[in-house]
Protein backbone atom coordinates (compact mmCIF):
# COMPACT_ATOMS: atom_id res chain seq x y z
CA UNK A 1 0.00 0.00 0.00
CA UNK A 2 1.66 3.54 -0.59
CA UNK A 3 -0.12 6.92 -0.35
CA UNK A 4 0.35 6.74 -4.18
CA UNK A 5 -3.21 5.64 -3.99
CA UNK A 6 -4.70 8.64 -3.00
CA UNK A 7 -4.87 9.81 -6.56
CA UNK A 8 -6.57 7.10 -7.99
CA UNK A 9 -9.76 7.61 -8.72
CA UNK A 10 -11.46 4.08 -6.64
CA UNK A 11 -15.37 3.29 -8.06
CA UNK A 12 -17.82 3.89 -5.03
CA UNK A 13 -19.08 0.56 -3.58
CA UNK A 14 -22.62 -0.01 -2.85
CA UNK A 15 -23.67 -0.63 0.74
CA UNK A 16 -24.39 -4.17 -0.27
CA UNK A 17 -21.31 -4.64 -1.76
CA UNK A 18 -18.88 -3.02 1.06
CA UNK A 19 -21.22 -5.74 3.86
CA UNK A 20 -20.30 -8.39 1.30
CA UNK A 21 -16.66 -7.69 1.25
CA UNK A 22 -16.38 -6.96 4.80
CA UNK A 23 -18.00 -10.42 5.34
CA UNK A 24 -15.89 -12.34 3.06
CA UNK A 25 -12.85 -10.57 4.80
CA UNK A 26 -13.74 -11.74 8.42
CA UNK A 27 -14.11 -15.42 6.87
CA UNK A 28 -10.23 -15.32 5.78
CA UNK A 29 -10.72 -14.01 1.88
CA UNK A 30 -7.41 -12.19 1.48
CA UNK A 31 -8.69 -10.76 -2.02
CA UNK A 32 -11.56 -9.06 -0.63
CA UNK A 33 -9.70 -7.34 2.39
CA UNK A 34 -7.46 -5.67 -0.21
CA UNK A 35 -10.27 -4.92 -2.25
CA UNK A 36 -11.67 -3.13 0.51
CA UNK A 37 -8.27 -1.38 1.32
CA UNK A 38 -8.13 -0.14 -2.04
CA UNK A 39 -11.72 0.98 -2.26
CA UNK A 40 -10.94 3.03 0.79
CA UNK A 41 -7.52 4.59 0.43
CA UNK A 42 -8.93 8.33 -0.25
CA UNK A 43 -11.16 7.76 2.65
CA UNK A 44 -7.67 7.20 4.21
CA UNK A 45 -5.91 10.10 3.00
CA UNK A 46 -8.69 12.43 3.93
CA UNK A 47 -7.82 11.69 7.60
CA UNK A 48 -4.03 11.64 7.00
CA UNK A 49 -4.57 15.58 5.68
CA UNK A 50 -5.43 16.71 9.66
CA UNK A 51 -2.52 15.31 10.57
CA UNK A 52 -0.10 16.87 7.77
CA UNK A 53 2.57 19.59 8.95
CA UNK A 54 3.55 17.61 12.49
CA UNK A 55 7.36 16.86 11.18
CA UNK A 56 6.04 13.26 9.60
CA UNK A 57 6.01 12.38 5.85
CA UNK A 58 2.42 12.10 4.25
CA UNK A 59 3.17 8.37 3.23
CA UNK A 60 4.00 7.15 6.76
CA UNK A 61 0.82 8.72 8.01
CA UNK A 62 -0.64 6.62 5.06
CA UNK A 63 0.53 3.80 5.60
CA UNK A 64 -0.37 3.62 9.71
CA UNK A 65 -4.18 4.83 8.43
CA UNK A 66 -4.31 1.84 6.42
CA UNK A 67 -3.80 -0.46 9.24
CA UNK A 68 -6.09 1.57 11.07
CA UNK A 69 -8.62 0.75 8.11
CA UNK A 70 -7.89 -2.93 8.31
CA UNK A 71 -8.31 -3.46 11.84
CA UNK A 72 -11.54 -1.52 11.36
CA UNK A 73 -12.65 -4.25 8.41
CA UNK A 74 -11.45 -7.12 11.11
CA UNK A 75 -13.78 -5.77 14.20
CA UNK A 76 -16.52 -3.99 12.08
CA UNK A 77 -20.02 -6.14 13.63
CA UNK A 78 -22.23 -6.13 10.23
CA UNK A 79 -24.80 -6.18 12.92
CA UNK A 80 -24.17 -2.25 13.20
CA UNK A 81 -26.87 -0.17 12.06
CA UNK A 82 -23.87 2.30 10.48
CA UNK A 83 -21.74 3.06 7.42
CA UNK A 84 -18.51 1.16 7.61
CA UNK A 85 -17.07 4.49 6.77
CA UNK A 86 -18.79 6.13 9.50
CA UNK A 87 -16.48 3.42 11.95
CA UNK A 88 -13.66 3.43 10.19
CA UNK A 89 -12.57 6.99 10.68
CA UNK A 90 -12.43 6.64 14.42
CA UNK A 91 -10.01 3.36 13.91
CA UNK A 92 -8.14 5.44 11.52
CA UNK A 93 -7.55 8.68 13.35
CA UNK A 94 -7.20 6.53 16.42
CA UNK A 95 -4.04 4.58 15.15
CA UNK A 96 -2.08 7.86 13.54
CA UNK A 97 -2.67 9.30 17.01
CA UNK A 98 -1.14 6.04 18.95
CA UNK A 99 1.47 6.47 16.09
CA UNK A 100 1.75 10.18 16.71
CA UNK A 101 1.82 10.00 20.83
CA UNK A 102 4.18 6.77 20.98
CA UNK A 103 6.79 7.10 23.67
CA UNK A 104 9.78 6.88 23.05
CA UNK A 105 9.45 6.16 18.98
CA UNK A 106 8.14 9.08 17.46
CA UNK A 107 8.95 9.00 13.58
CA UNK A 108 10.41 12.17 12.73
CA UNK A 109 10.73 12.89 9.33
CA UNK A 110 14.32 13.01 7.51
CA UNK A 111 14.26 16.80 7.45
CA UNK A 112 14.01 17.59 10.83
CA UNK A 113 16.24 14.85 12.20
CA UNK A 114 18.74 16.26 9.96
CA UNK A 115 18.13 19.92 11.12
CA UNK A 116 17.68 18.54 14.92
CA UNK A 117 21.88 17.03 14.49
CA UNK A 118 22.90 20.57 13.07
CA UNK A 119 21.03 22.31 15.67
CA UNK A 120 22.58 20.25 18.33
CA UNK A 121 25.84 20.41 17.23
CA UNK A 122 25.90 23.89 17.14
CA UNK A 123 24.63 24.17 20.92
CA UNK A 124 27.34 22.23 21.96
CA UNK A 125 29.93 24.09 19.91
CA UNK A 126 28.54 27.10 21.65
CA UNK A 127 28.28 26.20 25.08
CA UNK A 128 32.22 25.48 25.21
CA UNK A 129 33.19 28.79 23.83
CA UNK A 130 30.69 30.71 26.11
CA UNK A 131 30.05 28.00 28.87
CA UNK A 132 26.27 28.19 28.92
CA UNK A 133 23.27 26.73 26.31
CA UNK A 134 22.35 29.37 23.43
CA UNK A 135 19.22 30.94 23.36
CA UNK A 136 16.87 30.18 20.13
CA UNK A 137 17.89 33.53 18.78
CA UNK A 138 21.35 32.59 19.29
CA UNK A 139 20.86 29.65 17.53
CA UNK A 140 18.91 31.23 14.49
CA UNK A 141 21.47 33.62 14.14
CA UNK A 142 24.24 31.63 13.48
CA UNK A 143 22.90 28.80 11.65
CA UNK A 144 21.11 31.36 10.07
CA UNK A 145 17.92 29.64 10.36
CA UNK A 146 14.60 30.72 11.42
CA UNK A 147 13.34 30.69 15.10
CA UNK A 148 10.51 28.91 14.36
CA UNK A 149 11.98 26.08 12.31
CA UNK A 150 14.82 25.55 15.35
CA UNK A 151 12.13 25.31 17.70
CA UNK A 152 9.89 22.95 15.73
CA UNK A 153 13.17 20.52 15.23
CA UNK A 154 13.85 20.54 19.30
CA UNK A 155 9.83 19.96 20.07
CA UNK A 156 9.47 16.99 17.54
CA UNK A 157 12.73 15.07 18.72
CA UNK A 158 12.07 15.52 22.59
CA UNK A 159 10.75 12.90 24.55
CA UNK A 160 10.61 14.87 28.19
CA UNK A 161 10.06 12.29 30.92
CA UNK A 162 8.54 15.09 32.91
CA UNK A 163 6.11 17.56 32.17
CA UNK A 164 8.72 19.96 33.55
CA UNK A 165 11.46 18.84 32.58
CA UNK A 166 13.78 21.84 30.63
CA UNK A 167 13.37 20.59 26.75
CA UNK A 168 15.49 23.60 25.59
CA UNK A 169 16.13 27.28 26.35
CA UNK A 170 14.78 30.41 24.99
CA UNK A 171 16.22 33.60 25.39
CA UNK A 172 18.27 31.72 28.64
CA UNK A 173 14.53 31.18 30.04
CA UNK A 174 14.01 27.14 30.61
CA UNK A 175 10.70 26.01 28.76
CA UNK A 176 9.22 22.98 29.45
CA UNK A 177 7.18 21.12 27.14
CA UNK A 178 4.01 18.55 27.65
CA UNK A 179 3.45 17.83 23.95
CA UNK A 180 5.04 14.15 24.33
CA UNK A 181 2.53 13.29 27.06
CA UNK A 182 1.73 9.50 26.61
CA UNK A 183 -2.09 8.19 26.67
CA UNK A 184 -1.58 6.79 29.67
CA UNK A 185 -0.59 9.90 31.29
CA UNK A 186 -3.83 11.39 30.26
CA UNK A 187 -5.24 11.13 33.89
CA UNK A 188 -3.15 14.05 35.07
CA UNK A 189 -5.68 16.45 33.49
CA UNK A 190 -8.58 14.91 35.62
CA UNK A 191 -6.62 15.99 38.38
CA UNK A 192 -9.46 18.11 40.63
CA UNK A 193 -7.04 20.52 41.44
CA UNK A 194 -5.62 21.28 38.21
CA UNK A 195 -9.07 21.68 36.71
CA UNK A 196 -9.49 24.47 39.08
CA UNK A 197 -6.19 25.54 38.27
CA UNK A 198 -7.67 26.20 34.55
CA UNK A 199 -10.20 27.68 36.06
CA UNK A 200 -8.42 30.15 36.95
CA UNK A 201 -6.93 30.79 34.02
CA UNK A 202 -7.85 33.92 31.57
CA UNK A 203 -10.04 32.96 28.41
CA UNK A 204 -6.53 33.00 26.04
CA UNK A 205 -4.65 31.44 28.57
CA UNK A 206 -7.44 28.61 28.72
CA UNK A 207 -7.78 28.32 24.98
CA UNK A 208 -3.82 28.18 24.57
CA UNK A 209 -3.85 25.10 27.33
CA UNK A 210 -7.16 23.78 25.67
CA UNK A 211 -5.38 23.83 22.21
CA UNK A 212 -2.23 22.32 23.02
CA UNK A 213 -2.78 20.07 25.44
CA UNK A 214 -6.84 18.96 24.80
CA UNK A 215 -6.84 19.11 20.98
CA UNK A 216 -2.91 17.94 20.85
CA UNK A 217 -2.10 21.10 18.75
CA UNK A 218 1.72 22.04 18.16
CA UNK A 219 2.83 25.55 19.06
CA UNK A 220 2.74 26.67 15.22
CA UNK A 221 -0.55 25.69 14.90
CA UNK A 222 -1.75 27.49 18.08
CA UNK A 223 0.09 30.22 16.97
CA UNK A 224 -1.60 30.75 13.50
CA UNK A 225 -5.12 29.88 15.80
CA UNK A 226 -4.16 33.43 17.62
CA UNK A 227 -2.22 35.26 14.54
CA UNK A 228 1.18 35.67 16.83
CA UNK A 229 4.30 33.61 16.03
CA UNK A 230 5.24 30.50 17.44
CA UNK A 231 7.94 32.02 19.68
CA UNK A 232 5.55 34.13 21.44
CA UNK A 233 3.49 30.69 22.19
CA UNK A 234 6.42 29.42 23.55
CA UNK A 235 6.47 32.09 25.73
CA UNK A 236 2.78 32.75 26.57
CA UNK A 237 3.00 28.95 27.45
CA UNK A 238 5.59 29.15 29.77
CA UNK A 239 4.42 31.88 31.73
CA UNK A 240 0.69 29.76 32.24
CA UNK A 241 2.14 26.78 32.87
CA UNK A 242 4.20 28.65 35.99
CA UNK A 243 1.06 30.40 37.22
CA UNK A 244 -0.18 27.33 36.87
CA UNK A 245 2.43 25.72 38.90
CA UNK A 246 1.97 28.38 41.69
CA UNK A 247 -1.73 27.99 41.88
CA UNK A 248 -1.02 24.26 42.60
CA UNK A 249 0.87 24.17 45.26
CA UNK A 250 -1.30 26.87 47.30
CA UNK A 251 -4.00 23.68 46.96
Amino acid sequence: MSGNGKIKDEQTLAPEQVRELIERSQAGDEAARDELVQKNTRLVWSVVQRFLNRGYEADDLFQIGCIGLIKSIDKFDLSYDVKFSTYAVPMIIGEIQRFIRDDGSIKVSRSLKELNHKIRSKMEEFSKDHGRSPSIVELSDALDIPKEDIIMALEANQSPHSIHETVFENEGDPITLMDQIAEKDSSWFDHIALKEAIRQLDSRERLIIYLRYFKDQTQSEVAKRLNISQVQVSRLEKNILEHMGHLLNKQ
